[in-house]
């Protein structure tokens, strides 16, 4: 496997161990990853008289970088399933991002015109859309536009003001003006 490295710490590494690792390293290749690197690392600990052992993944997964979890425990396999775990949790949930983020098909926007016309055609049902003029002539001020809405029964208006900008003004429900 050349996308894994092992090494050890103040730590002989067996057979076993290293196996244990490889088999942990290619589950986390399942999860349809472009993981382009693993560093597995295990060091042996001694604090206050107690052994213990630290082991440490580092993936590199392209696009994102790099994921490091360490986990420490008294068994070395324990600490090597309990890292796995969690990088798997962390990976899954990239992997979950990746598949949700929609990306647009060159059909998809070949298709757009299609919905344009779609709409047209709900447009052209006279009794379900009424249509109303559009009645700014020239551009007006806010305070114009203010004074507009106010002797008006509606909620907003569209208007272009002096700097020719197309604004919405809108009634708040606390009595005020919103203007976009």
């Amino acid at each position: 496997m050349d996308y894994l490295h092992i090494y050890g710490k103040n730590f002989d590494l067996t057979e076993p161990i290293k196996e244990y690792i490889q088999d942990a390293a290619h589950s986390l290749m399942k999860l349809g990853l472009d993981i382009t690197g693993i560093n597995a690392t295990v060091s042996a600990d001694e604090r206050n008289g107690k052994k213990g052992f630290t082991f440490e993944f580092d993936i590199h997964v392209a696009k994102k970088g790099n994921v490091v979890i360490t986990q420490k425990d008294k068994d070395v396999y324990a600490a090597i399933d309990l890292a796995l775990a969690r990088a798997k949790k962390v990976l899954r949930r990239y992997a979950d991002k990746i598949k949700n983020h929609k990306n647009i098909s060159l059909e998809e926007i070949m298709a757009a015109p299609l919905l344009e016309e779609e709409i047209q055609e709900a447009l052209n049902y006279s009794e379900e859309v009424v249509p109303t003029p559009f009645d700014v002539d020239k551009p007006i001020s806010v305070e114009e536009a203010v004074e507009i809405l106010k002797n008006s029964n509606k909620y907003f208006i569209v208007f272009e003001d002096k700097s020719g900008k197309t604004r919405v003004l809108y009634k708040r429900t606390d009595g005020k003006f919103g203007l976009y």
